[in-house]
């Protein structure tokens, strides 16, 4: 009896281990399928890179290519795009400057803007696209605007003229900043029609429509044109012109 029931679960092991290879097998290609299945579904992704430049004239100081925005738009029917993640960032506020001078927020995200000088500041922006002030506060504080609509918001300070700032509200999650270089990469966009938007403080935006192939795009090439650029006072939250003398000591 010892010796069968020893044969019997000797034959039993390998039919164990084929049914239990091939339902691992069946699960492994389910998953394959499944992801065959959703990578048609988002599309094939790939980088879109290219090469920025601004033609200026000979007078003044270059651009700071590192300022540029690059974003993707969707143009027509496409797939349901990711969610755009970029609900929270901040512009500080030291040595009289905004750091960065530029930034991007999604489209109903909010931009802090804490105090790290020794005195006051009042951030404030006349955009038509959402204007906002948020009052005079001191060091160590921190107040936050948001940016309900997509556009270019500058952003100043009431009490320092010096102070400039540019909000760029982008309603997709594949936006970038240029290198110093001008170089720029927005890597993981599905392949399909885009509108490729390109912005600089010094230029009229720059927009074009793309078509990404599934293993990306790497040839663009946008010449910004800056020669019409003249730096410009602004006038205060009410208006005006600033004070010939800066209230420092806020």
């Amino acid at each position: 009896m010892t010796l069968a029931r020893t044969r019997r679960t000797h034959r039993s092991r390998p039919s164990r281990y084929l049914r239990f290879a091939a339902f691992a097998y069946a699960l492994a290609y389910g998953a394959a399928l499944c992801g065959v299945g959703t990578a048609a579904r988002l599309g094939a992704q790939g980088a879109v890179r290219g090469q920025l430049r601004v033609i200026e004239t000979a007078n003044g100081a270059p651009a700071t290519l590192g300022d540029a925005v690059i974003y993707l738009e969707a143009d027509g029917e496409r797939p349901r795009m990711p969610t755009v993640a970029m609900v929270k960032a901040s512009v500080g506020m030291r040595l009289r400057e905004f750091v960065p001078r530029v930034q991007t927020i999604g489209v109903g995200g909010a931009v802090a803007f804490p105090n790290q000088d020794p005195f006051s500041h009042n951030v404030f922006s006349n955009s038509a696209l959402g204007a906002f002030d948020l009052g005079l506060y001191r060091t160590g504080k921190s107040r936050a605007a948001t940016f309900p609509k997509a556009g270019v918001y500058a952003i100043y300070c009431n009490i320092h003229a010096r102070m400039v700032s540019y909000v760029v509200a982008v309603p997709t999650p594949y936006v970038a900043r240029a290198q110093s270089s001008g170089v720029f990469t927005l890597p993981g966009v599905p392949a399909g029609t885009w509108r490729l938007h390109v912005w600089h403080e010094r230029a009229p935006e720059h927009v074009e429509t793309i078509t990404v192939p599934v293993d990306g795009l790497s040839d663009i090439v946008v010449a910004l044109d800056g020669r019409g650029y003249v730096p410009k006072p602004h006038t205060n939250k009410f208006g005006q012109p600033y004070a010939t003398s800066r209230a420092d000591r806020y």
